[in-house]
């Protein structure tokens, strides 16, 4: 008798499996080409609603490793309200750091969600906050900026410089070093990373050592990018949709279009800007500007490594625990800052674009099997969910 249900438990082993294998190559497929196993499932399970969009809880413990950062000391978050000489609006920020830091870089971190109250925030990045202070050694300070409807630009640019000028005036009160601050940010974040830069150059600001672009908004013309018009569907996390809603909320006069602080690929000029890392995906509507930034970035003279992720969606990074490329993203940023850091980065004869390409070696074996166990938890949810409405 227990042979027979032996055998039985392993044919019904062989039919899920191949069950979930075939889900796996049909969630691969698309008009675009043939995804990555990892990207097709999170993509899948994402815009079916099968787990929410915070995807690291609904995926087993096991595939979501701690970030790995300078053991045995505490990293200490505070959060608090600040104000600058420049300005005296009390503004919400966030700061990590570790708790025996001594003249550390400070790192400005600013968050995406497409200007707009209700996508995005302090806390739906705070696991790349903490990521970074914890692998850079940083005193990351990450502010609330302010969010239209209600606020319009300038608001969030203004929030943002003030950011970089309160922390210049008190680093030193948290371990950080006031004549070492880089900024970053992605999407929306990257967009404001980059114009705080371009304002504090203009206005004689603190000085940065270095930018960080993730898939950053560069402008919001209306530029015929082959990127926007290809993935702009919001299959891909971000839509043709959401950022027209972007720019009528957050630039509701034509007038703010052009203009540098909304706009960077549209200055005049952008000599004398920090060194800048700008990553991009290769799924995302906002890949061609955030590359074309980078040209014209290293046509005025500033140093520039512009990486693209191949297989991957915009907001990949933040994915980074269950992500290969999204962890080896944030490597870079690490590799990069310390580079900066000690002047190790210098201007390059001719503009070059990395690609890396989905992990290749053992590192894929560990993303396809990652991928089947989380395809496997995906379609059994389903099934459930199916039974247990008939």
């Amino acid at each position: 008798m227990w042979k027979k249900g032996f055998k039985i438990s392993i044919l019904v082993m062989l039919i899920l499996s191949l069950a979930v294998a075939l889900s796996v190559d049909d969630w691969s497929r698309t008009a675009h080409g043939k995804l990555p196993s990892k990207t097709a499932v999170i993509l899948h399970a994402v815009n079916n609603n099968l787990v929410p969009v915070d995807i690291d809880v609904a995926i087993p413990e096991f595939l979501t490793p701690t970030s790995k950062g300078n053991t045995g000391v505490e990293m200490v978050k505070k959060d608090m309200f600040i104000s600058s000489s420049a300005n005296n609006n009390k503004l919400p920020v966030r700061i990590y750091h570790y708790s025996n830091t001594e003249n550390a870089p400070v790192l400005i971190y600013l968050h995406g969600g497409a200007f707009m109250e209700g996508y995005g925030n302090v806390d739906t990045h705070d696991n790349i906050i903490r990521t970074l202070a914890a692998r850079t050694g940083a005193v990351v300070i990450s502010p609330s900026y302010r969010l239209a409807p209600d606020h319009i630009f300038p608001s969030a640019v203004n929030d943002s410089y003030q950011t970089l000028v309160w922390a210049f005036e008190n680093a030193e009160k948290f371990g950080g070093d006031p004549d070492k601050i880089a900024i970053a940010g992605d999407s929306a974040g990257g967009n404001l990373a980059t114009v705080t830069a371009l304002k504090s150059r203009n206005e004689n600001g603190p000085e940065l050592f270095a930018q960080i672009l993730y898939y950053p908004l560069t402008t919001f013309q209306d530029t015929p990018f082959e990127s926007r018009a290809t993935f702009d569907s919001g299959y891909y996390f971000l839509s043709r949709q959401v950022m027209m809603e972007a720019r009528e909320t957050y630039t509701p006069e034509a007038s703010m279009w052009k203009h540098p602080y909304t706009s960077p690929l549209e200055a005049e000029s952008l000599d004398d800007l920090p060194p800048a890392l700008i990553i991009t995906a290769q799924f995302d509507p906002l890949r061609d500007e955030g590359e074309l930034y980078g040209e014209k970035l290293h046509e005025a003279g500033v140093p520039v490594q512009t990486v693209r992720y191949n297989g991957v969606m915009h907001g990949f990074i933040s994915l980074y625990q269950i992500m290969k490329s999204g962890d080896s993203a944030l490597q870079d940023s690490v590799r990069f800052l310390k580079e900066t850091e000690h002047n190790k980065v210098s201007v390059q004869e001719e503009y070059e674009l990395t690609v890396k390409h989905a992990p290749s070696g053992w590192d894929r074996v560990k993303e396809e099997a990652e991928a089947f166990v989380i395809a496997a938890f995906l379609v059994g949810k389903s099934t459930f969910h199916y039974v247990g409405d008939m």
